[in-house]
């Protein structure tokens, strides 16, 4: 065999199976050093079971491959940790970048392992911090930074970067997954750094106003102990939702399928004696009438749109007491005013919702202008909960549609940008409605064979067995009953104009 053919067989068998050419060995990855980032571990992992250093959660079941961590330092204050892998065998040539939740602190190790067995490069970062909350951003303004979208973008080059040296190639297309704050970052990449990823999935993404929010919703439902609905009747506040709004849709199921025509008077509730378990007090109703209520200053400015009805089962997550879930109250305690003993009672709506947005600007706050990403052939899916518990849904049907308001061509938008919601579904799974469908597969049909989603089959289970699929449909369409069949099955559903 000729030398010259050689390479050309050679040069063909990379293109197919880049894996099996790579270009460097795990181990020597230690010493690609870059200008913000230095490897610290470079090792192959077996097949079979994997358990991180200091974590407790065992990944089964994953193919071989090399493990990478990574220290980033953009800058003096930076301490971002990082992690990327790299399959030693069946690479299918795609990076995969996962998204973080909360404030951080950990690598989403789970979400790896997924990307992993799906043959992909993948990564994710700890966001710069390794601890709880988001105290570690008092006081340390680069920080913030990193937390914000830092760390994403400089993981993701370094990713690129040692699949580059590993396999000797670029990956052919660069993606993004993330839910809640992982969901926010991806929205926040797509903005500052359009041409870096081809596809991104944003689910349920976590607005920083969501916090104000939060803690309005805290001052009027349990600042006052008066005004504490007992968990014990949110079964009977549920009952009364679904009686009221179920068949708006046509369809009496157990979900609120389309819950903006769902308009509830929470005072038909109200105890006519004593307080007992199946009413409420006059201030109960209160609390239950601010549940679903947008963030409201006294001048009617709107702040933030309600929690949906249909979430009653879990507002304990919002409402529940005696203090805000530290999520929330961090964003006033260590990023808006630097100082741990702030005390949430104390919140003003418009002085501190404007106060924090004016911190969040130009560095965590959400930015619809995406006219960059989507000249660069990117495509975005956004999906939300209707039942979301802790995001309030409506903040992403008010991005997407901003970001069709601000489209050169709107009405060309659905060929790059798309929003699904999702009826029943809490906060990124769970819930009673289909909360599981395969998103990174609609991704890559849309970025690699120009296949735009359109009727998505989601499926909901009970103790791991599917109960119930519904189609999911692209906003503002939902899915109605066609009359006939089983209503737990997505094919007597379609799609149509609410």
């Amino acid at each position: 065999m000729s030398p010259r053919l050689l390479l050309c067989i050679l040069a063909l068998t990379g293109a197919c199976a880049p894996a099996l050419l790579q270009a460097r060995s795990c181990e020597s990855l230690v010493e690609r050093v870059s200008p913000n980032a230095s490897v610290t571990v470079a090792k192959i992992i077996d097949r079979g079971n994997f358990t991180a250093t200091g974590s407790t959660q065992t990944l089964a079941n994953l193919p071989p491959f090399c493990r990478v961590v990574a220290h980033l330092s953009p800058s003096d204050d930076s301490n971002i940790g990082a992690e990327i892998w790299l399959p030693t065998s069946g690479w299918n040539g795609k990076f995969l970048a996962v998204g973080s939740g909360g404030w951080g602190g950990t690598i989403a190790y789970d979400a790896m392992a997924d990307a992993l067995r799906r043959g992909y490069a993948t990564s994710a970062t700890d966001d710069g911090n390794t601890g709880q909350g988001a105290r570690f951003i008092a006081g340390h303004p680069q920080k913030f930074v990193d937390f914000a979208y830092r760390a994403e973008h400089l993981t993701i080059l370094e990713a690129k970067r040692l699949i580059q040296a590993f396999y000797g190639r670029e990956a052919r297309h660069a993606y993004w997954s993330g839910c809640s704050g992982g969901g926010r970052e991806g929205l926040i990449q797509a903005y500052r750094y359009p041409d870096e990823l081809d596809g991104i999935i944003a689910g349920d993404p976590a607005n920083m106003r969501r916090n104000a929010w939060a803690l309005w919703l805290a001052v009027q439902t349990f600042k006052d102990p008066a005004a504490i609905i007992p968990r014990s009747k949110y079964p009977m506040i549920h009952g009364a939702v679904l009686e009221a709004c179920d068949a708006n849709d046509g369809l009496r199921d157990g979900l609120v399928s389309e819950p903006a025509s769902c308009h509830v008077n929470f005072e038909t509730l109200r105890c006519k004696a004593a307080d007992a378990p199946d009413c409420l007090t006059p201030r109960q109703v209160q609390s239950a009438q601010a549940m679903i209520s947008p963030a409201t200053t006294p001048a009617g400015q709107v702040f933030f749109p309600r929690l949906e009805p249909g979430t009653e089962l879990r507002w304990d997550r919002l409402a529940g007491g005696p203090n805000p879930a530290e999520l929330f109250l961090d964003q006033f305690r260590y990023v808006v005013y630097q100082d741990p003993n702030w005390d949430w009672r104390s919140f003003d709506l418009e002085r501190d919702a404007a106060r924090a947005n004016a911190v969040d600007k130009d560095i965590d706050e959400l930015d619809p202008h995406l006219a960059a990403f989507a000249k660069h052939g990117g495509k975005l899916l956004i999906y939300h909960g209707w039942a979301d518990q802790q995001v309030a849904p409506g903040s992403s049907v008010e991005f997407y549609q901003s970001v069709l308001a601000l489209s050169a061509d709107s009405a060309r938008a659905s060929d790059w940008i798309r929003l699904y919601m999702v009826p029943g579904m809490g906060h990124c799974s769970g819930g009673e409605g289909p909360d599981t469908f395969d998103k990174i597969s609609l991704i890559e049909h849309w970025v690699e064979k120009g296949e735009a989603p359109a009727r998505v089959v989601a499926a909901h289970s009970t103790a791991g067995k599917v109960d119930r699929t519904r189609p999911l449909c692209p906003y503002p369409e939902v899915a109605r009953y066609t009359g006939t069949g089983s209503i737990d099955e997505a094919s007597n559903f379609r799609c149509q104009s609410p």
